[in-house]
């Protein structure tokens, strides 16, 4: 089975209900995995045998859903899609001819020429694609390369949500208007100049009136409501639509015929005024809710909007800009200061500092070199360089993190699982209700009168709401994983944060995670006569020729220490490195022996002197390694892996949280034991080999506890997927970051009691909106039907009740989007 995961935009949905009928319809088709299709996004994540589904059904499913439908391209794992302009076309023919030139370069997957466009639709593997072959493949065909066609606008789906609020806001306007008109020919008692017009001819101007507010301001409502109909469904366009034409079509029978619908006062009651102000009010809410909407998704646009869309390359000895699209594996790419650095690669020449805030959260800029990695929509703040590109397209660090907040976005957290349920049976519920309530007011309700039988029959349609409750989970999740990205902390979804909650037990791995993973110089001992900086300057020339991990160290305290190894090495003779034991050298006519206590006592030194300063060292967990000069001991240096410089500090925030912490490691107990104190950990789990910390994080959640392992080597990624929640320090191994749940993207342990305290705020946030929904809904829908009659009559009136279902789903939004203020005043 091949998976593919794609994001699939889908346009037209209004509620909670038209989110179940899509994902349900998806579900259904042969080779569908998964689908999670998100509200507050429009957007549906989905997961598919590519040997028995392609995206052509996908769309077509959506389609005979009522809705429409479009890939994503970004949303392709491994692939990407591009438009090139190509001269020179001028018939079916040469379309023909290009699609198959382009379709035979490797890499190429899919080819799609518009001739009116002049513009071919590439979908193709970076990895494997080459430009300099799509290029020549055109130009051989006949026809001319173009370049990279751009649409310097916004993404598909900015353009079509900026199109709907336009038109939003036209029909809000006209609807405005037109309903205060309506409004002012009911009440014409409170405008002198009306009291002259007849009152058949007021029916009529009002029902000329509101036609156009019913059928044009409300065609979104009347055409989702039909939509639903034909998949024998309904949703909450079935309810407005229900609500507004039951009031219109009472009122226009009312007015071609007064006689069969006289009051007692002899005049025909009508309600143009509420028709009209209950597809005005609605339209506004969703007008209001659209608006706060795409507020949620601004840490994608921020993402996007990081990549340049040019980069300057050597190519054949030259310097020359071309779309970054272009770049190939193993480009040479210039960077000058101020510039972004448009792919991830590897410094070749040149020094500089470079702001990667936008991807890690640290606001210092960091050093680069020769050999050091960077990455694509960082910021070049030093001198120029040239670096080399490693990998392009979708497969940069900032095109993996798009993807991966954008998949989180998509998802659903546990707690929407209800809303769903409930959603599912909603309107047909509260279509029953409105029976009811009209039934009831009608034949059972004394002085029984038709016009306030159908007025509480549509005010129940109308309060009710499954926007909120559709709304109350995605736009949390949203602003939570866009805020966790703008810091550095990547939450894969919404199960993630829900998870990472309920957690009680954090479980750190020592080395790489709670340590440097680098050992460090931390104490140096001279023998009697030699000083401390003596014993550095004897033992640097000798470790300056090895590349152990402790020598590395040793010479980095030299250097630092302003002792230069580099002045004895053209005198180091005789070099000899005895495989785990330590070295031997001359160095100037001193013979030097570096080593561990049994290596340099075997070569007769007597290490007595040292003895005592050696067992301190090694109980408090550092490695001892012993210099001799001619014979004689001349010290001790001691080397331990340190502890990073926030991990105590992020221990105890996690303590004052309520969570145990856990520490383990195949280091002995000493050692252990050692870095635990240092780092305010009660509980360690030592001598523990790579393949058993899955089976203690087992053993932990057999004890009913809810973990999460925090790791970053390779060694750790079997913890990391058997914890509740894996957190990959993002520096680590990918397959670290891919194995987890949540990725730091720096090496600062606070993340981890960030990223709890994140999903608890959201889930607090998420909690509220549910509460509200559900609350909004058991209260107002009861208020509607009369049961509190008169204390709340005031909601009997459609208007009133649609201003209510309008302000309840923007209520939820704007109680989503108060998390971002929350966040960053405690951050």
């Amino acid at each position: 089975m091949s998976l593919a995961k794609r994001i699939v935009r889908v346009e037209g949905m209004s509620c909670a209900v038209c989110v179940r009928r899509v994902e349900e319809g998806l579900k259904s088709l042969p080779g569908m995995v998964s689908a999670s299709v998100n509200f507050a996004t429009s957007k549906a994540l989905v997961e598919f045998d590519e040997a028995a589904l392609d995206e052509g059904a996908i769309r077509k499913r959506i389609e005979e859903l009522g809705y429409a439908a479009q890939v994503e391209a970004g949303s392709r794992n491994g692939h990407g899609k591009t438009d090139i302009i190509v001269g020179g076309m001028s018939c079916a023919a040469c379309v023909r001819r290009v699609e198959n030139a382009l379709k035979s370069v490797p890499g190429v997957e899919d080819a799609s020429v518009n001739l009116a466009t002049s513009r071919a639709t590439l979908k193709y593997s970076p990895r494997l694609a080459d430009w300099a072959a799509i290029r020549a493949a055109i130009v051989e065909a006949g026809y001319e390369y173009l370049g990279v066609y751009r649409e310097d606008a916004e993404d598909p789906a900015e353009a079509a949500r900026v199109k709907d609020l336009l038109e939003m806001k036209r029909k809000v306007l006209v609807g405005a208007v037109l309903s205060l008109l309506v409004m002012a020919g009911t009440m014409p008692g409170l405008f002198p100049f009306l009291h002259s017009v007849p009152r058949n001819l007021m029916l009529y101007a009002l029902m000329v009136l509101t036609t156009p507010v019913v059928f044009w301001v409300g065609s979104r409502f009347m055409i989702g409501a039909l939509k639903a109909a034909r998949q024998k469904s309904a949703d909450m366009n079935t309810l407005v639509a229900m609500g507004a034409l039951s009031s219109y079509v009472y009122s226009a029978l009312a007015t071609f015929f007064p006689g069969l619908f006289s009051s007692p006062a002899g005049e025909p009651f009508v309600y143009f005024d509420g028709a009209a102000m209950i597809v005005t009010l609605v339209l506004v809410g969703r007008l209001l809710e659209l608006k706060a909407r795409g507020r949620t998704s601004e840490a994608i646009k921020k993402l996007v909007k990081l990549t340049p869309k040019t980069a300057r390359v050597i190519r054949e000895g030259k310097e020359m800009d071309i779309p970054v699209e272009e770049v190939r594996r193993g480009d040479s790419v210039v960077v000058r200061p101020g510039e972004r650095i448009p792919t991830d690669g590897t410094l070749l020449s040149g020094e500089s500092t470079v702001n990667e805030s936008m991807l890690t959260g640290e606001s210092m800029p960091v050093s680069k070199k020769a050999e050091n990695d960077v990455f694509a929509g960082t910021i070049n703040q030093g001198g120029s360089f040239v670096f080399k590109a490693t990998r392009v397209g979708s497969e940069t660090a900032l095109a993996r993190i798009i993807t991966l907040v954008e998949e989180a976005q998509g998802s659903k957290a546990p707690i929407q699982r209800l809303a769903d349920k409930v959603a599912s049976i909603f309107v047909p519920v509260v279509v029953s209700i409105a029976v009811v309530t009209f039934l009831v007011w009608y034949f059972a309700v004394p002085g029984h009168v038709l016009s306030r039988a159908i007025l509480n029959f549509v005010s129940v349609l109308i309060i009710s709401c499954p926007c909120a409750m559709g709304l109350a989970t995605p736009t949390a999740v949203m602003v939570g994983t866009g805020l966790g990205a703008e810091c550095g902390i990547l939450i894969k979804g919404g199960e993630s944060l829900e998870c990472a909650h309920h957690l009680d037990t954090v479980v750190f791995d020592k080395t790489g995670t709670i340590t440097r993973g680098e050992p460090e110089v931390t104490d140096v001992v001279g023998a009697p006569g030699v000083s401390d900086s003596d014993v550095l300057g004897i033992a640097a020339p000798v470790e300056a020729l090895s590349e152990h991990p402790l020598a590395r160290a040793i010479v980095a305290a030299a250097l630092k220490g302003q002792i230069g190894p580099k002045t004895y090495r053209a005198a180091t003779l005789d070099f000899r490195s005895v495989s785990g034991l330590g070295a031997r050298a001359t160095v100037g006519e001193s013979k030097i022996l570096i080593g561990s206590k049994k290596f340099v006592e075997a070569e007769g030194v007597d290490t007595r002197f040292l003895e005592q300063s050696a067992v301190l060292f090694e109980q408090s967990g550092k490695t001892c390694v012993f210099v001799a000069r001619d014979g004689n001991p001349a010290g001790i240096v001691a080397l331990a892996d340190t502890i990073r410089p926030a991990a105590a500090e992020a221990v105890s925030r996690l303590k004052k949280m309520g969570l145990d912490v856990i520490m383990v490691t195949g280091d002995r107990p000493e050692a252990a034991r050692a870095i635990a104190r240092q780092a305010g950990i009660e509980r360690v789990l030592s001598e523990v080999l790579p393949g058993g910390k899955a089976g203690e994080i087992r053993r932990l959640q057999s004890e009913g506890r809810i973990t999460a392992m925090v790791g970053d080597g390779i060694n750790d990624a079997p913890a990391l997927a058997a914890a509740d929640i894996g957190i990959a320090i993002g520096a680590g191994a990918d397959v670290a970051v891919e194995a987890s749940d949540i990725t730091l993207m720096r090496d600062d342990l606070l993340l981890v009691a960030s990223a709890v305290e994140l999903s608890s705020l959201t889930m607090r946030v998420i909690k509220q909106n549910l509460f509200w929904a559900f609350f909004y809904n058991s209260i107002g829908i009861p208020i509607a039907a009369g049961v509190l009659y008169p204390f709340f009559a005031i909601l009997l009136n459609p208007m009133f009740a649609a201003a209510a279902m309008a302000m309840s789903s923007v209520s939820v939004v704007s109680n989503a989007l108060r998390l971002r203020r929350i966040w960053r005043k405690r951050s």
